[in-house]
């Protein structure tokens, strides 16, 4: 193998924190909704990529892995685009949409 080819595989196999991912927790509260998911730039906005499971207490969660960087996203609750009440941040999309911002470092 050559010097170039060593430095190649070695660049390769190098940590990374933008390769990495890390647990994210999403929380909303919703008592009287029949459906929530959650939808971003993480999963190309698909309503089916993340559905949301409905606690006792009447909160919807679940737990996504997401790579290093800030992430836009809604909850769809019963199909209507919602913002985060504890997003870390609001930003506009491409369509000039309000979206939250959730930050993994």
């Amino acid at each position: 193998m050559t010097l170039t080819g060593l430095q190649t595989r070695s660049a390769l196999q190098r940590y990374s924190a933008k390769r990495m991912q890390k647990p994210v927790n999403f929380y909303f509260a919703a008592p009287g909704a029949q459906a929530v998911s959650v939808i971003g730039d993480f999963n190309d906005w698909q309503p089916a990529a993340n559905p949301m499971r409905r606690q006792p207490d009447g909160t919807w969660t679940t737990q996504l892995s997401l790579h290093h960087g800030h992430h836009q996203y809604q909850f769809l609750v019963d199909g209507q685009a919602v913002l985060d009440p504890r997003a870390q941040g609001i930003a506009r999309n491409a369509r000039n949409e309000r979206v939250s911002v959730v930050a993994v470092s």
